[in-house]
């Protein structure tokens, strides 16, 4: 197909479909269906583009899709989250391709942490994540990314809220190991390869700071 597109993994469940682009982790959405998750994808590249100026890298996205790998869904899926290792993500990384997809993920952690002190603790109540408040989100979203990153063979206690020290140092370990994996294959035995990893951090600080986000709307 002719001109520039966005390369897009599409996983499909029962209840949801995620859309995620291949080469800007975090930059993926859900819906309904197929045509709804593209369709949210393209609304959320204006939110995208804050943290990739954040990153420093230019986001100019091809506002047309070439979905690469489709896969079907399974249990995490339909829960909420994009669960499935694809073919595409097994593609090597170079190394100015690994820096810059673990600067986006940087970025992420960095929009998170603004958050954690600038949003009010106490945020709108509504269906999206429940009744959880800034903190709560702040320290799941902690705690899963230890699980994460044990994906990777990267292994730290879980770090607590305000305990800047150790979540840097959890942070660093995550993104050494990203930023030098190379093959697309696993890093650990039964563990996620680089692509999918960085794909999949990424969407979760970034779903859950944008849920911040619009909660903390009046």
């Amino acid at each position: 197909m002719a001109g520039r597109q966005t390369k897009v993994i599409v996983e499909v469940g029962s209840r949801r479909v995620f859309a995620s682009a291949l080469d800007w982790p975090g930059w993926c959405r859900a819906a309904k269906d197929e045509e709804g998750a593209l369709a949210s994808l393209a609304a959320y590249a204006p939110r995208y583009a804050v943290v990739a100026e954040r990153a420093g890298v230019p986001f100019r996205p091809a506002t047309t899709y070439d979905v690469v790998d489709r896969v079907d869904g399974d249990a995490t899926t339909d829960f909420g989250a994009p669960g499935r290792v694809t073919a595409a993500d097994a593609e090597p990384l170079s190394a100015a391709e690994a820096r810059r997809q673990v600067a986006l993920l940087r970025a992420a952690w960095a929009e998170l942490d603004r958050l954690a002190v600038e949003a009010p603790e106490v945020l709108r109540k509504g269906p999206r994540g429940g009744g959880r408040d800034r903190d709560k989100i702040v320290a799941h979203v902690l705690g899963a990314e230890g699980a994460y990153a044990r994906k990777v063979g990267v292994r730290h206690p879980e770090a607590g809220l305000g305990d800047s020290a150790a979540i840097a140092a959890a942070r660093e370990d995550l993104a050494a190991v990203l930023e030098g994996a190379r093959s697309g294959e696993p890093v650990v035995e039964r563990g996620w390869p680089p692509r999918y990893a960085l794909r999949r951090v990424a969407w979760h600080v970034l779903d859950h700071v944008w849920e911040i986000e619009d909660k903390s709307e009046a």
